[in-house]
């Protein structure tokens, strides 16, 4: 797999944040920033009914939201890991989301029931 830096040339999400300068920006997005809201965004990928909700509205066919869904793995990195409340559940619903099939087979109640049981019951 490809280094997700040298695929999307992002500048560093916290810097765009505001987090790491010494004086705080004003966040531009509804009064959070741009990494607040990729971070609780992310989170909620490891919720299984979640992921199904977004099958069900076919984001998980739009190629644009399967690019964003590349370029959120920069949360991999222990940098941004640590931000993480859950970074197991999180990290695993992220790569399941890069499989093709796995996009497909979240819309069935199987899926979704054995996903939420694997999650919820080690975590």
């Amino acid at each position: 797999m490809a280094n997700s830096a040298a695929t999307h040339p992002v500048a560093d999400p916290l810097s765009l944040s505001g987090t790491q300068n010494s004086r705080p920006q004003e966040p531009p997005y509804g009064g959070f920033t741009r990494f607040e809201l990729e971070l609780e965004f992310v989170q909620s990928l490891a919720n299984p009914y979640y992921l199904n909700h977004l099958a069900s509205q076919k984001l998980l066919q739009d190629p644009s939201f399967i690019e964003y869904l590349k370029y959120l793995q920069y949360f991999t990195r222990p940098q941004y890991t640590k931000y993480l409340s859950y970074p197991g559940p999180t990290l695993k619903a992220l790569e399941l989301l890069q499989q093709e099939k796995f996009r497909q087979d979240i819309l069935g109640p199987d899926m979704v029931a054995r996903l939420a049981e694997e999650m919820f019951v080690k975590h």
